[in-house]
């Protein structure tokens, strides 16, 4: 039975990723910051491991990613979701705020894969699964903070699944449009149905559409596929 961590799991797409993988027989353990009543109920719908730790703080990430392998017996697939979004001009955007979606969108994963990686070398096998956007591939308006933190994760993406190809382990991303979520349900009805216009498929993407995608590149059947992203964007993005 295979073990999988999975970062910001209590809501939306995460929360989609841990009933997926619960379903489908994975030991899971998932970490939430604040949404502790969504955290406990979704722990108690699917047996998974519920594990309350803030993206900012390495010390409560450490802690995570030991609390998840002792419990799980090895971690054999992450998953990093955990992130923040905002909308700002560049000039209105603070150092401070710049430098938490750098801590919580790109440092984060960083300092889980490290976590993670000496028990998957020794082992030679492993999955990482990197949640992008289609923003860090092609740069949204206002959303220059995000965008450039998930651009660098796409990079981070790549360079990490050519160093740690020899040891079996595989690193890809998977780079969402837009999905419905709560993290986009602040947009307005005008936006959002603008966006739906703007989409081939003429429709929001759905949070089970995401998992399904990242348990693919969790299995077996993409043991040949690493440095990649996948563009789960209903053709809004086509790089």
């Amino acid at each position: 039975m295979q073990s999988v961590l999975i970062t910001g799991g209590s809501r939306g797409i995460g929360r989609a990723m841990v009933e997926l993988f619960a379903s489908e027989g994975y030991r899971v353990a998932f970490t939430y910051r604040s949404s502790e009543s969504e955290a406990k109920s979704l722990a108690e719908k699917t047996g998974a491991l519920a594990i309350r730790a803030d993206a900012e703080s390495e010390s409560e990430i450490l802690s995570s990613v030991a609390r998840a392998r002792e419990a799980l017996g090895g971690i054999d697939c992450l998953i990093n979701n955990a992130a923040i979004a905002g909308f700002s001009l560049l000039t209105d955007i603070t150092t401070a705020e710049w430098e938490r979606f750098l801590r919580v969108n790109l440092t984060a994963p960083f300092l889980y894969s490290r976590a993670v990686l000496p028990d998957m070398i020794r082992r030679q096998r492993g999955r990482i699964v990197n949640i992008s956007s289609m923003w860090g591939l092609v740069g949204a308006s206002c959303e220059v903070h995000y965008s450039a933190t998930k651009a660098g994760l796409i990079g981070f993406t790549k360079a990490l699944a050519k160093e740690v190809g020899p040891s079996g382990i595989t690193v890809n991303a998977i780079a969402p449009g837009v999905i419905a979520t709560e993290m986009n349900r602040t947009l307005s009805a005008e936006d959002l149905a603008a966006l739906k216009d703007e989409t081939p498929l003429s429709r929001l993407g759905e949070p089970g559409e995401v998992a399904r995608a990242a348990l693919f590149l969790c299995s077996e059947g993409a043991g040949f596929i690493t440095g990649e992203v996948m563009n789960i964007s209903g053709g809004f993005v086509t790089p």
